[in-house]
């Protein structure tokens, strides 16, 4: 015995040794994370390359470590779009950086203003007498909107230009749900209202095709606008309305087709584009590889340059701070984000700046929308500043509708771009129950009720009237709440701000002449505007970006890993741009389920505005929704336990 209690006890020693190294190992890690800072890389003569091999965002998504460890690979990496503007525009005054190499054969797209104000950038650098070459596989509709800003467009020998303009399929769900057996309880305010039709109809409603057709419209005259400005050779109605005739003239080549239809300069491989570029800013002395020239990459130029929200060296301004916060991705309750807007997250952060002393608050909202409360949430906060007297501009990026617009009423002035998205003033719920579904498969309920409000609102064995009643009710107070802030934000009666709503969308150019945007206007015309509101002079403040901590803890694991924050490897020609789209189509079918399903409360958020913003990462997302979808259909066998 004695001998076997030894032996045991070396057993527990070895044990707690075990535990003891790996926790010492956890919390060494974790300080490393908290700790770390990539290395900078030197900042070279020659030409700032733009590999934009992902999406350019308003607010890039923060990164789950746990994900990336267990998946060994970062997912697509997304680029904030001002920092892709501050990075140009502080190339363009830097005589060491004396071309931009826009490298865009794994871009995956962007929204459409924050792509229009990236591409004045690239003017700006073209202004300043030096150029910009860009380069693909395949050009689509966001790659060809800023690839016309450049001097000259390469395009590979196998590559193409394909112009799809904005549309397509939605998808409705209505006949499923019927042969299944499931009864989506839809509650709602608007006529164009058209985020809950998917649940009800299996086609568009004529009010939702109506409004569809004026937006996408719209969005594709101010893109052929903008490209066509740009580059005057374009010609875009040959290449979308006469492409059988173009195919054929240039006898199949799609590149060719590409010239002819003056979409492109040069056909010709990475290799010769980086030659080209050689020749204006010299070869790369620490690299002989083929194709390659001197030049910084982004990550080390915008180190080098640390603009706000770079994560770079702290942007330090002088004079009185201006506040600037950011409302991005879909709104929800809760700490999510960035890249989702987390309300209380968002609201902490304005609250943790009231003592700052700012002259001014600007809010950039880049959201579709999502919860009333959320909503609800971020504008109470945005009002603690406003009773400090200062002012409150509201910019509006690619969309801002549904509940980015109930933000938006706090606003004392209201700044957009023609292509921005809004309104879509108009609130809804969807509740599914599945009492058909149960009955088919022999599942009964029954109990006792001591108010017709007693286990309601029951998913297992259907809804009350009383219930309906009250659901619908309380839509129908969120959207009368919805027009009070309108119309006094407005200075309108509430019959006309009915007249604007019932969750009709507008673009920003529809939105300023009927009173619901103030002025066009980027983020930095928002910010002079607030400060010339607080009467301070140039050189007398500064914005300050009001943002959570980045995480350092990816940066780390991507070097653990020896993993870059670059795309998944995938195709890059004209049929694998087409061929995303039926991940995205599996992402946005098992996202529409999940929603549904989740019963996140009242919303107010805007389905048409989708796209207007990037479509995230499709080969990440159906996973994720799967695992959504599981759990909101085990939620209701769970509770009725």
């Amino acid at each position: 015995m004695s001998f076997a209690g030894k032996v045991w006890r070396l057993l527990v020693g070895i044990k707690d040794a075990l535990v003891l190294l790996l926790l010492l190992l956890f919390f060494s890690a974790l300080f490393a994370a908290l700790s770390f800072r990539p290395s900078a890389a030197p900042v070279r003569e020659g030409a700032l390359l733009l590999d934009l091999g992902g999406f350019v965002v308003e607010e890039p998504a923060v990164l789950d470590p746990m994900e990336v460890l267990l998946s060994g690979t970062l997912p697509v990496r997304e680029f904030a779009a001002r920092d892709l503007i501050a990075a140009i525009d502080g190339a363009a005054g830097d005589e060491r950086i004396e071309a931009v190499a826009l490298d865009l054969t794994a871009f995956l797209g962007g929204g459409q203003v924050s792509l229009s104000e990236i591409g004045a950038a690239l003017d700006r650098f073209r202004a300043a007498g030096k150029p910009v070459f860009a380069y693909s596989i395949a050009y689509s509709d966001d790659a060809m909107l800023l690839a016309a800003h450049a001097s000259e467009v390469w395009v590979d020998p196998m590559g193409a230009t394909f112009l799809r303009g904005p549309g397509g399929a939605q998808l409705y769900y209505a006949d499923l749900l019927d042969r299944f057996g499931i009864t989506a309880h839809v509650y709602r305010v608007g006529t164009y209202k058209s985020a809950v039709e998917p649940y009800l109809r299996d086609s568009m409603s004529p009010e939702a095709r109506e409004n569809y057709e004026t937006i996408y419209s719209s969005l594709w005259e101010e893109w052929r606008a903008d490209v066509t400005q740009a580059r005057s050779k374009a010609n875009i109605q040959r290449a979308t309305q006469d492409l059988p005739a173009l195919i054929a003239e240039a006898n199949g080549d799609l590149a060719r087709a590409a010239m002819a239809a003056g979409l492109a300069d040069r056909i010709g491989t990475r290799i010769e584009w980086g030659e080209r570029i050689a020749e204006e800013v010299g070869e790369d002395l620490l690299d002989d590889a083929p194709g390659t020239f001197a030049m910084t990459e982004y990550d080390p130029w915008l180190a080098e340059i640390g603009p706000p929200g770079s994560g770079g060296p702290a942007f330090v301004g002088t004079g009185r701070a201006i506040g600037v916060v950011t409302v991005a991705g879909t709104i929800v309750d809760g700490d999510a984000g960035p890249g989702t807007a987390g309300a209380d997250r968002i609201a902490a952060l304005l609250d943790d700046a009231r003592n700052a002393d700012l002259a001014a608050l600007v809010v950039r909202i880049d959201s579709p929308g999502g919860t009333v409360t959320g909503s609800e949430t971020i504008r109470r906060a945005i009002l603690r500043h406003k009773a400090n007297k200062i002012p409150i501009v509201v910019s509006m990026g690619n969309v801002a509708a549904s509940g980015g617009y109930w933000v938006a009423t706090t606003g004392d002035r209201i700044f957009a771009e023609p292509e921005t998205l809004t309104g879509s003033i108009g609130v809804f719920a969807v509740i599914p129950s599945f009492e058909d579904l149960l009955t088919e498969y022999g599942v009964n309920s029954d109990g006792v009720r001591t108010t017709p409000l007693s286990g309601q609102p029951d998913i297992l064995s259907g809804f009350t009237p009383e219930a309906d009643l009250m659901l619908q009710a309380g839509v129908e107070g969120s959207y009368a709440r919805f027009l009070d802030l309108v119309a006094s934000s407005r200075s309108v009666s509430r019959q006309r701000a009915d007249e604007l709503g019932q969750g009709r969308v507008w673009t920003g150019g529809a939105a300023r002449q009927l009173g619901l945007v103030d002025q066009f206007g980027d983020l930095d015309a928002a910010i002079e505007w607030a400060a010339a509101q607080a009467k301070l002079k140039e050189g007398e403040w500064h914005p300050r970006y009001l943002q959570s901590e980045s995480a350092a803890l990816p940066a780390m694991l991507a070097q653990f890993l020896g993993v870059g924050a670059e795309a998944p490897a995938q195709g890059h020609d004209a049929v694998a741009h087409f061929a995303r789209g039926e991940q995205q189509l599996t992402a946005r079918i098992l996202a529409d389920l999940s929603g549904m399903l989740a019963a996140p409360g009242v919303q107010a958020r805007c389905l048409a505005c989708v796209t207007a913003l990037p479509a995230r990462p499709a080969t990440d997302l159906p996973a994720a929704h799967a695992s959504s979808l599981l759990r909101s259909l085990l939620r209701p066998l769970i509770l009725a336990r």
